[in-house]
């Protein structure tokens, strides 16, 4: 009922572990699939030289959002790549890259790295809001910087590639069109949503960086429209990303165009087996609505 083909690799369920959720390490990321039923998962996001990140503190937890400011802390690629090859002799299910850099072409040279290991497909974080003090603007935002990097990504591997865009773009269904008339494979939509929080008895913000990624169940629909303006866009399957929580917002998610979900701070909100919750809530509203493949449904409102 939920098998669901992406680019012509079959994933158990739709359900794939958002980045940065579980880190890096492989024993980690082969638990959500083994015994918390994801579908597949995708790694933090991984630079060429190992991260610090930014100083606590980093996360916030609220009653309907989740923010932080973590900075893309990370051991770097060649650290990297050790997990991500332990990650396939411990679990076959489908395991997603992910990589972010400071110019296109440590984009590339990153790329050609991390396609060393047995990846199965290559987010490319050009969206993270929270690291402009060192990187500025995410390249996100324009048209230029994702078609130069989408391009120079493509010279350096073979992995099908999904650029990860920014909900702070306006234009987003034209940035996804501006990335498949590159050669990207996929799109990932989307990446937390700027924000930030502030304690009124401190009188400061919470985070030490004053400004985070909002994620959770207050993203979702931000999402779901990003998701929804992008498949009128776009021929290449989308990852649907963002505040997903219930089997509600999945199926919504693949309703308004999306081939895989994405889900992060369900693993807060929800628990670790968040997927099996999830997965089972979406096929109890699929057999009451006489709804037998998600096939049937994807792109429907459109």
């Amino acid at each position: 009922m939920l098998k669901t083909n992406f680019l012509n690799t079959v994933f158990d369920n739709p359900l794939v572990l958002a980045s940065g959720i579980r880190g890096v390490t492989a024993a980690s990321m082969a638990r959500m699939v083994k015994e918390n039923g994801a579908g597949g998962v995708t790694v933090k996001s991984i630079s060429l030289e190992p991260r610090t990140g930014h100083p606590n503190p980093t996360m916030a937890p609220f009653k309907h959002y989740f923010i932080n400011a973590v900075g893309l802390s990370n051991p770097g690629i060649a650290e990297g790549l050790k997990e991500l090859k332990k990650f396939k002799e411990l679990c076959d299910a489908p395991l997603i890259g992910s990589i972010f850099a400071g110019t296109p072409d440590e984009f590339a040279q990153v790329a050609e790295k991390i396609s060393e290991a047995p990846i199965d497909f290559l987010e490319i974080d050009i969206s993270c809001p929270n690291v402009s003090k060192e990187f500025g603007d995410p390249f996100a935002y324009s048209i230029p910087a994702v078609e130069l990097i989408t391009k120079k990504v493509k010279e350096k591997t073979k992995v099908p590639i999904s650029i990860k865009l920014s909900p702070n773009a306006w234009n987003i269904d034209t940035i996804a069109k501006a990335a498949e008339n590159a050669g990207a494979d996929a799109i990932t939509a989307v990446n937390t949503v700027s924000g930030m929080a502030i304690d009124v008895h401190a009188k400061r913000p919470i985070l030490h960086n004053k400004q985070g990624g909002v994620s959770g169940p207050a993203l979702f629909p931000i999402a779901l429209k990003c998701v929804y303006d992008i498949y009128k866009a776009v021929k290449i399957p989308i990852i649907g990303t963002g505040g997903v929580t219930t089997g509600e917002d999945a199926l919504a998610m693949i309703m308004a165009g999306a081939t895989l979900v994405g889900v992060g701070s369900a693993v807060y909100f929800r628990g670790e087996d968040c997927f099996k919750k999830i997965t089972s809530e979406m096929e109890e509203i699929m057999r009451e609505e006489n709804i037998n493949s998600l096939e049937e449904i994807r792109g429907c409102v459109h």
